[in-house]
Parts: C-alpha cells; structure tokens; sequence
C-alpha cells in the first residue's frame, strides 16, 4: 500500500527549522520533497556538531528530501524554480515577506504556470501587519507571545521554553494548513496560498492561559513546574532528584494522599479540599509532600504512584531519556545510513498506525546531492548543466 502522499511534488524553498520540519514530515508521508538551498546551502549545514564534516542536526531534520542547490537570484535560477513550480503541488518558504516577490517566485508568479499550486508562507510575524517587514526568530516569538513571562520559577528572569517552541508550532501549524489546503483541492479542485508565522503558531498554543485573561484577566506569571488551574499537578523533589505527579482531580487526589504518601488527615485540611483550594495553597501542599517524597529515591515513588493510578514519573536527563525502555519500545530513536556521516540516529516517527502511513526512507541529502538528476527530469541537457555549473548558477555533490 503507498504512502498516503506518494507521487505528491513539494518544492521546499525554507531555511533552518519551521519550514524544514513541516516538509520533513512531508517527506515522512510520502511525498517527494525537493529542497531547493542556496549555493552556501541550509544555514543549519554549519550547525555543530560534524561527522566527517557534515552538521548531524541538519541531517536529523531533513530526512526524506532531494537537495538542489542553486542560485535563485539570476536569470537562470529562477527559470529552474519557474520549472519546478509548475510540476509541483505544494511550494513553500520562509524568506522575510517581500523577498519572494523580489524575486519573482511569490504565489502571484507562480499562479501562472501552475494555477492549482498550494502556496505556503511562513515568516515572524505574519506578511502584513506593523511588523509584516520584520524579521524574527524562534527567541523572539517567544518573547513577543508572552510564553517567556510564563515560563520559568516565580520571581526569576523570563525563560525560554527548552526546545525552538515557536518554531516547531510555527511548522506543525503550517503542516495542517498545507494538508487542510490539499483536501480542498481533491475536493473542491482549487489551490490557495497559506501562511502563518511564529508568533501566531505560538500564541495560538496558549489555550488555558487565553481563557483565564479573557475570562478572568488573570495574567499568566511564571509557576516553575505548576500547572495553573490543578494541583498537585508538578514536579516535586524526591532523595534523589524529582517526581512529576499529576492529582488534581478529587478521585486522583485522593488516590494520592490514601494510597502514595499515606496522609488520609490532608483529606479534611480545609486547605485543600477542593482543587482551586489546592492551588490556592500550592506552597504549603509542596513543603508537605516534599517533607515525604525526599525520604525515598525517584523510583519508589514512582513505583507507588503507578500501583495507586496516579499520574506520574521521573523528571529525566536527555540522556535518561533516550535510553528509556519505553522511548526504545516506541522506535523513537531510529538507525540509518548516511552517506558521508556513516551510521547515525534519527529522531523516530511519533504517529503509529495499522497501514502505511509515515516512513522513513532516505537520509538527509548532501548539498546539491540531486541536483543533476532533478534537472534532468525537468528537461535540462546535460550540457546544459554543466554549463550552469561553471557559471555558478547550481552547484552539485556526487555521493563518495
């Protein structure tokens, strides 16, 4: 059985992680995704650390791609990107606003060799508004969407959420709009331009912390590892390190106090009677439980939240984390072959199915590994090509 987007064309033309993540999991669903780079390539190719001289981040997040390298600024360049577009069925990028149009590849140009294109923009801010000109990344999305003020301990310096947050949202949410955009053309026989950006893909996450400032003008501070509306809903210090433990409800909380910490007195505390008293009074329930957690080791209270049915686990390492039996059982760490890297791990694929459905099927590219073979397809002579390598116009690597 294919692939659920085999045979689907994605002219990639994005730069570093939003825009590669969402045409990965493109690429993961089957459809041939040509990564266009520039002559220098994915500014993530530099990105530390190197085998044999090739960024192993940029070869985790651009699995399942064709690269062409090429110069999109002359004549010829362009008139590859022109040909590409007008096979493809989804193009999209995250140049600054207004660059595509300076060159010549915005939705408008390439509506008119291919006028059932899908067409998705990604950039900071989105392509109008005040600051439809500025340029932004993942750190300062976060800033600008109020996720730093909410992250971190009371009290201490804005934080940023440990992984790109907004760069990720910002991918995933373009990911659905590409595939929402592709339904209506199956059904409806039309193409449209899309586009998102960091800022709204972020904000648009902050779901409970909208509710209670629009519903209450409650706004959202930094609660370390708290959860704003339940507890306990945290990570708590244990001998050895911390616990998450997830008992806000009142069959869990009394799960909880009964049958994990043994304290069947904290059930007639007025103080946490109810699960809005219980985050009313989130200091003094920690110190409690603390004041027991820290007598035994992570894994026996994790041993015991489990056997009770509370909602719980280790606070990990990455390290801990990829070495996680249940991480392992899950396929999330993947082997594969790179061709000048060697063997490597690759990030495994988070959706399981019973059919074909995501795959993992070829490693990263080299930097214009494919551009011969992708020029060849769009009518180029090999002449041609060579001609446009000595010009500099492309830029191709045959495989060692």
């Amino acid at each position: 059985m294919p692939l659920p987007l085999e045979g689907v064309r994605v002219l990639d033309l994005t730069n570093v992680m939003a825009g590669p993540y969402c045409s990965m999991v493109l690429g993961d669903l089957g459809a041939e995704v040509i990564k266009l780079e520039s002559l220098d390539g994915d500014s993530t190719r530099n990105f530390e650390p190197k085998v044999n001289d090739e960024s192993y981040c940029f070869a985790v997040l651009n699995r399942n791609k064709k690269s062409i390298s090429v110069d999109m600024k002359s004549a010829a360049g362009k008139d590859i990107v022109m040909r590409l577009a007008a096979r493809s069925d989804i193009v999209m990028e995250n140049f600054r606003p207004g660059v595509v149009k300076k060159l010549g590849i915005d939705y408008e140009s390439l509506k008119q060799v291919n006028p059932g294109l899908i067409y998705a923009s990604m950039s900071g801010f989105g392509q109008t508004g005040p600051y439809g000109r500025k340029g932004g990344f993942d750190i300062i999305a976060q800033g600008m969407s109020g996720i730093m003020m909410m992250t971190g301990h009371p009290g201490g310096r804005p934080a940023k959420v440990g992984i790109a947050m907004n760069d990720i949202a910002c991918g995933v949410t373009t990911l659905y709009g590409i595939l929402g955009a592709f339904i209506g053309k199956l059904r409806h026989g039309q193409g449209q331009y899309l586009e998102t950006s960091l800022l709204e893909a972020g904000l648009a996450w902050s779901i409970w912390e909208f509710g209670a400032w629009f519903g209450g003008g409650e706004k959202p501070t930094a609660t370390g590892t708290r959860h704003r509306r339940s507890a306990p809903y945290q990570a708590f210090r244990t001998q050895d390190g911390y616990v998450t433990v997830g008992a806000s409800g009142d069959k869990l909380w009394r799960a909880f106090v009964e049958q994990v910490v043994q304290q069947p007195g904290w059930l007639d505390d007025e103080r946490f009677a109810r699960n809005p008293l219980r985050v009313k009074n989130a200091d003094a329930l920690q110190e409690l439980i603390e004041a027991i957690f820290t007598t035994q080791p992570t894994a026996h209270w994790v041993e015991k939240l489990d056997a009770a049915g509370v909602p719980g686990g280790p606070v990990y390492t990455y390290e801990q984390t990829m070495s996680d039996p249940q991480v392992q059982h899950r396929r999330m760490v993947y082997d594969i072959e790179h061709p000048v890297i060697g063997p490597m791990k690759t990030l495994g694929l988070p959706v399981k199915s019973n059919g074909d459905l995501t795959q993992i099927r070829k490693p990263a590219p080299l930097l214009g590994q494919h551009t011969r073979e992708v020029l060849r397809e769009l009518g180029y002579a090999d002449g041609d090509t060579d001609g446009m390598l000595s010009k500099g116009v492309v830029k191709a690597t045959a495989l060692p």
